[in-house]
């Protein structure tokens, strides 16, 4: 068994998810990574946490079946040992951009089922194995990876932007759930980041960011997301739980 402490990232196959569990695994962490397929990304994801020198694991699930979260956990446990972190990072967008009035059952369903329903699932199945096991050295930790549109409108996707609102009030509840047993939680809000998500409307934003969109007048990448998960991770902010922490180059902050 490894002293490193143990992470799961889920929907880590590339972009924010891919450069958390890369950037856990060069800070220390072992590091079990999800998603829905096993390609070229995934591979490379993986190749990379083991370059860092950690212990990899890859699982392939969709975690809107909540009836497979214990398969996943068990084999995290067996392979890896008992979690120390969880980044709740999966995540789907609408199925197709357009009018608030056009929204879908089937667009609105599956990103309440994945982004909402299937991360509380998986936080409360982890929770519970936290809370059931003898606390390890390393500090633990759960962190939800949200987006700027827990608060901020986009009227194109109106589906993504309900299934991700509700995170918030989830990372405050398991906050106050959980800190008697010494797990912190923290919710991290990405703003526009370069992913494959923004890719189809990168043109769009690019005019916007130049614009002064936010502050900082650049986009986010990846890694900029990844720096704050393994501060988080790793309990770095030792007396703090429940918060929200904006990394979008100041989007956030109003302005006249």
């Amino acid at each position: 068994m490894t002293s490193r402490p143990i992470a799961l990232v889920t929907g880590a196959r590339r972009g924010i998810g891919r450069a958390i569990a890369v950037r856990l695994a060069a800070d220390g962490f072992d590091v079990a990574i999800n998603d829905v397929a096993r390609d070229a990304d995934t591979e490379r994801t993986l190749a990379e946490i083991a370059a860092a020198g950690a212990r990899d694991l890859y699982i392939e699930a969709d975690i809107a079946e909540i009836a497979g979260h214990c398969a996943m956990l068990d084999r995290v446990e067996r392979d890896l040992g008992p979690l120390a972190c969880l980044v709740n990072n999966a995540g789907v967008g609408a199925m197709q951009r357009g009018d608030i009035l056009e929204v879908t059952p089937e667009s609105f369903d599956r990103c309440l089922s994945i982004n909402t329903r299937g991360t509380f699932f998986l936080t409360q199945a982890v929770a519970r194995r936290m809370i059931g096991r003898p606390a390890p050295p390393a500090p633990r930790s759960i962190l939800f990876v949200t987006s700027a549109n827990t608060f901020m409108t986009s009227d194109a996707r109106a589906e993504y932007c309900l299934s991700k609102a509700p995170l918030t009030m989830m990372n405050t509840l398991f906050a106050v759930r959980l800190a008697e047993h010494d797990i912190a939680t923290y919710e991290i809000r990405p703003g526009v980041i370069r992913t494959a998500m923004t890719a189809g409307v990168s043109q769009a934003y690019e005019a916007r960011i130049s614009d002064g969109l936010s502050p900082m007048r650049r986009w986010g990448e990846p890694n900029d997301i990844a720096a704050a998960a393994s501060i988080l991770a790793r309990r770095a902010i030792p007396f703090s739980t429940g918060d929200t922490f904006h990394i979008d180059g100041g989007l956030h902050i109003h302005r006249l």
